[in-house]
C-alpha cells in the first residue's frame, strides 16, 4: 500500500501539472507519481556521475548506486562529457564488488 504525502506547491507549477494531465488525459496523481520517479532517477544517475568525476567511487559502483547498468552509465558520462578514468585498481575493486554479490 502506498503512503500518502502533501505538499506545497507554487500556484503556476500546480497549473502546469493540470495543463499536463489535461493534454495527456491523465490522472494528477498517476502524473506526478511519474514525474517525481523520473526525478527520483535522473538525480540519482547525477549524483553517481558526480561522484565518479571526483574519483570518489568506481565507474560499477556509480552504476550501482544509480540503480542503472553499466552500459547505461557509460552512455550517461558521455552524453555528459564527463571523462572516463578507470585503472588497474579500478578493475580489482570491481571484481571484488562482484563476488560480494
Amino acid at each position: 500500500m502506498a503512503d500518502m504525502i502533501s505538499l506545497r506547491l507554487p500556484k503556476e507549477l500546480r497549473e502546469e501539472l493540470e495543463r499536463l494531465s489535461e493534454a495527456e488525459d491523465r490522472d494528477t496523481s498517476t502524473l506526478i507519481r511519474e514525474l517525481l520517479a523520473r526525478g527520483m532517477r535522473e538525480r540519482k544517475l547525477e549524483r553517481s556521475l558526480g561522484l565518479y568525476s571526483k574519483g570518489k567511487i568506481t565507474l560499477w559502483k556509480a552504476a550501482r548506486l544509480a540503480g542503472v547498468s553499466l552500459w547505461e552509465m557509460t552512455d550517461a558520462l558521455k552524453a555528459r562529457r564527463v571523462e572516463l578514468h578507470y585503472d588497474v585498481t579500478d578493475l580489482y575493486e570491481d571484481l571484488a564488488g562482484l563476488r560480494d554479490e
